[in-house]
């Protein structure tokens, strides 16, 4: 793909993620030696053109018209790039035709999807031909579940170093968070549940653990779904509506990657409350508004916070390695900007970035397996994360 007009085509670019994807890519890589040529994409030539000029990026941005539903257009759009960064989401309800294009001419993929049961039928229907084909399809780039995927992986080569060996388990545990989740989530969530109405056979995949780790069966996992106390830590612990795709995504880095934390390996994410009878309560209450995580009015698909909202959101993550004799490590990633738009457009960005720059084989993948620690580095110097040993 090294004669291709762009380097990344930021499909939908005209949706509220697709413009911040925009935006990033423009004042941070903007004019500067070795940039990567990017286009924005989306149905409307029309409406592409506004949005860029109304975000005030340079009058010679390329664009690029393609329709979903339409086969030769995806196509066609994915022989001008060498990457295709989709912010088009349900990605089940719009994503088969871009994977299966990409899959076909070999063009490198990126995208925010958290629907397991969707990445599962692309695996089985896509995962050959992109391996033959050279495409790298990477789902799960931004805040689900980049954060988790690449703190696990640095979490046990840190633990690796103090036991000598990788932890059997890990506890991922979300210790403050400030923001929102996308719309797309939102939008994601009810898709997956509609189908699964329809197609009972989702609800396994959502339940078991090691769904998108192609036929490999691993240990009982924690559930992460009962208020628990966790005495180490002197707080309360309540279920964490990301961990259903996050700990799967873990999983198939780990079977990937060939399972250098074990086969035996256990995960689970929680979030931390307080001590004592609130901090039970606290996660009592978020244990029952895991039934409508979002509540009666969920953020729709184009809606999200202000520039203010973005900028002071922030989240910061602990990972507690368990070693062999008794002792825990403490392992933390930290992100500036909301998790759900400001950081996650700078996270796919980056993946995108990194993909150009990888020589990982084709195949259908996560942010771990194919960039591992180089995107731990990009994050770092340009996407304001911190990857770090807490004690």
């Amino acid at each position: 793909m090294s004669d291709t007009e762009f380097d990344i085509v930021v499909y939908g670019a005209t949706g509220y993620t697709g413009r911040l994807v925009a935006e990033y890519l423009n004042n941070e890589y903007g004019g500067k030696a070795g940039a990567p040529k990017w286009a924005m994409a989306g149905r409307s030539e029309e409406k592409l053109a506004s949005v860029r000029d109304e975000m005030g990026l340079p009058a010679d941005t390329p664009l690029v018209v393609a329709n979903a539903d339409d086969m030769s257009d995806v196509e066609a759009m994915c022989k001008r790039t060498k990457v295709v960064l989709t912010t088009v989401g349900p990605y089940q309800l719009y994503g088969d035709n871009l994977v299966a294009a990409c899959a076909k001419t070999g063009t490198d993929y990126t995208d925010l999807c958290g629907e397991p049961a969707w990445m599962a039928e692309m695996i089985e229907k896509h995962g050959a031909e992109a391996k033959a084909s050279g495409a790298r399809i990477c789902f799960s780039s931004g805040f689900d579940s980049i954060p988790f995927d690449l703190g696990v992986m640095m979490t046990q080569k840190a633990a690796t170093a103090r036991f000598g060996a990788p932890a059997k388990r890990v506890r991922g545990r979300v210790r403050a968070m400030q923001g929102t989740f996308s719309g797309g989530t939102a939008a994601s969530l009810g898709a997956t549940m509609k189908a699964a109405a329809k197609n009972p056979s989702v609800i396994n995949v959502l339940r078991n653990p090691f769904a998108l780790a192609e036929g490999f069966e691993g240990p009982s996992q924690p559930s992460g779904m009962i208020p628990t106390y966790e005495a180490d830590l002197d707080k309360w612990a309540a279920p964490f509506v990301m961990a259903p795709i996050n700990t799967k995504n873990v999983h198939r880095t780990n079977f990937l990657l060939g399972h250098p934390y074990g086969e035996d390996f256990q995960y689970d994410e929680m979030v931390l409350t307080s001590p004592g009878e609130a901090g039970k309560k606290m996660a009592e209450a978020a244990a029952e508004m895991m039934k409508n995580p979002f509540g009666a009015k969920p953020p729709k698909p184009g809606e999200g916070p202000s520039k203010e909202e973005r900028e002071n959101g922030f989240y910061d993550v602990l990972f507690v390695a368990e070693g062999p004799d008794g002792e825990n490590l403490h392992y933390c990633v930290k992100g500036k900007y909301d998790p759900g738009y400001g950081s996650t457009s700078r996270m796919i960005a980056e993946t995108a970035i990194g993909l150009l720059h990888s020589d990982a084989a084709g195949g259908v993948g996560t942010p771990g397996s194919f960039l591992g620690e180089a995107l731990v580095k990009r994050l770092e110097e340009h996407a304001e994360l911190t990857f770090a040993v807490e004690k």
